[in-house]
């Protein structure tokens, strides 16, 4: 499955930047469950309800797309903290953040398959959101890292990529809730409505946890 990062630049969801580190001792581990995931996900239409099929512009399929994408680097951030990472908490969490966000990535791209989607579009990026002209920059959705941060997440070490890795991805769970809750109020299909709600759930709770944990780093 493949999914872009940067604008225009399709990814694999992915491991750049990835070097050894103490949180390595458990990254065989998320790797592995990783491909279990996505081997499930070929399969996830045999298992999942079946819809009435959105069109290509639809909410819907602009949603998966979109969201497809930003959790893609939320996984990209995540594997680089895990590995990188002294911090058993954040060990933790990232782990638990790059399992869900694959996951959910799985799911999406099974349901654009079962409704005979294209994984891509030619529409802007955020289309299916009225009024979305301002939120995305330089071809980046709502809370999405830079290249240069993602660049200085790489080599950041200790201290300062735990704090870096937090608040990326403190702001980037703000984006994801924010374009989940859209597609809530968007869309007409209680499926996508259900996995949108999940997100937003799930998000606000890791952000719970990423604010105490950098109030303790940073206090």
């Amino acid at each position: 499955m493949t999914v872009s990062t940067d604008a225009g630049a399709p990814a694999e969801a992915p491991v750049n930047g990835v070097t050894p580190g103490r949180g390595n001792r458990g990254l065989v581990w998320v790797i592995a469950a990783l491909v279990v995931g996505a081997v499930l996900g070929l399969g996830a239409g045999l298992v999942i309800p079946h819809f009435t099929k959105p069109g290509d512009t639809s909410v819907e399929a602009g949603f998966l797309r979109d969201m497809s994408t930003h959790h893609a680097q939320a996984v990209e951030m995540s594997m680089i903290a895990h590995a990188n990472s002294t911090d058993p908490e954040i060990v933790n969490l990232a782990g638990d953040i790059a399992l869900t966000q694959h996951g959910q990535i799985n799911y999406m791209q099974a349901w654009l398959r079962q409704w005979n989607l294209s994984p891509t579009s030619s529409q802007p990026t955020m289309a299916w959101m009225p009024d979305s002209a301002g939120e995305v920059v330089n071809g980046l959705m709502p809370g999405m890292a830079t290249p240069d941060q993602m660049a200085a997440l790489r080599k950041a070490t200790g201290k300062q990529l735990d704090i870096q890795y937090l608040t990326l991805m403190r702001n980037h769970h703000l984006g994801g809730i924010h374009m989940a809750q859209e597609a809530q109020d968007l869309s007409g299909n209680k499926d996508v409505d259900w996995l949108a709600g999940t997100m937003v759930s799930g998000q606000q709770s890791e952000l719970n946890l990423i604010d105490g944990l950098l109030q303790k780093l940073q206090g």
